[in-house]
């Protein structure tokens, strides 16, 4: 594990943890989590003081409250495909850390346009030259200065603490209030049991009473052979392969592997994995967004002997299948299909309200 790793692994388990040691250092950083709660609610004040400037396209952002690891991506490409069967020509708006999630929408919506930009104003332009009529601003919620139709903020059943901590004591960016912003709240689901989602909503209920709220399962679909991803620097028109490189993810039921990640909560997958029936070895775990090395693929790769093969995320994929050695055993990786449980018609209010604004029309209430 890499210095980088460890320092993420532990900061995680200082958020995470009842030991001594995780809650003396919780309270250590209490002034910095303060310092930090003052100078969020001055850049609300700010931005509430300030006129919103008018969006290029109709958008909806799908962002979060804490970081990483709510399930953003598949739901943001989920509202790509959503407006797409509503007749819509919708675009990817994103700030892009590194050089993986710009890839994964690319792949997970063929022909959609992604633009990397940082600032989302100049996204949106871009996306309009390029034949959108519409957006989804991925990871935008605390981007408040550029106008939209619909604000989607999600909430991790599989990460949620009853104690909110701000950064750096805790993972989250803004208070629980700050939900009271958006449109309609998604608590994302993995594999968290019934009575933790069931907080996890009661919770966010409390604080944002007026906000719908909607519960969305993120479930392992398809395993694919990371081979047969693109391997040249822009994403590939198409993303099928023949369906003898991509049983059903039961398939991992009574295999052993090794699982790799790189992303904000690989509890979570490894636990989706589990529940399938698969024997997971080993974790070899990366921070968020990490760029692997050869150094880091040959580690994995020859610890990984002996097993049914490598399992990773498709975020993951697009930067190990580059460097995964012929020799080694194969490399997977987990497709997700977002599944709506509850609250699907305040998901439609959201989405009409972009579909209205496209259409030059006043965005429904709600």
């Amino acid at each position: 594990m890499t210095f980088r790793a460890r320092v993420s692994s532990m900061v995680e388990h200082m958020w995470d943890g009842n030991d001594a040691w995780s809650r003396t250092a919780r309270s250590f950083l209490v002034p910095a989590e303060w310092l930090f709660t003052r100078a969020v609610d001055r850049r609300n004040r700010g931005y509430e003081q300030m006129p919103t400037l008018n969006a290029p396209l109709a958008a909806i952002s799908v962002g979060n409250l804490t970081v990483g690891g709510t399930g953003k991506t598949p739901v943001a490409a989920w509202c790509v495909s959503q407006l797409r069967a509503a007749g819509a020509r919708p675009a990817v708006v994103m700030r892009g850390y590194g050089d993986d999630e710009w890839r994964v929408h690319a792949l997970l919506n063929p022909g959609a346009p992604v633009i990397v930009a940082a600032d989302r104003r100049e996204g949106l332009i871009t996306a309009r030259v390029r034949g959108a009529d519409c957006a989804v601003l991925d990871d935008a919620f605390q981007h408040r200065r550029v106008a939209r139709a619909a604000d989607v903020v999600l909430v991790s059943a599989d990460r949620w603490r009853d104690e909110v901590r701000l950064l750096p004591a805790g993972p989250f960016r803004e208070p629980l209030r700050a939900l009271q912003r958006a449109h309609v709240v998604v608590v994302t689901v993995k594999a968290a049991n019934l009575a933790l989602v069931t907080r996890t909503v009661q919770a966010v209920t409390r604080a944002a009473p007026a906000v719908p709220v909607a519960v969305v399962r993120l479930v392992p679909d398809t395993l694919r052979l990371a081979v047969t991803l693109p391997r040249e620097d822009a994403p590939s028109p198409g993303h099928g392969v023949p369906s003898s490189l991509s049983p059903a993810a039961s398939w991992l039921a009574g295999r052993t592997v090794h699982v790799a990640t790189a992303i904000g909560d690989p509890t979570a997958f490894v636990a989706q994995l589990r529940a399938l029936g698969t024997t997971v070895r080993a974790l070899h775990r990366y921070p968020d967004h990490h760029a692997f090395s050869e150094s880091d693929v040959r580690a994995i790769a020859t610890s990984a002997a002996g097993s049914d093969g490598v399992v990773c995320t498709l975020k993951d994929a697009v930067k190990l299948a580059v460097l995964w050695p012929r020799e080694a055993p194969p490399l997977w990786y987990v497709s997700q299909t977002v599944v709506v449980e509850r609250g699907a018609e305040a998901l439609d209010r959201a989405l009409a309200r972009v579909l209205a604004a496209r259409a030059g029309t006043a965005p429904t209430a709600g």
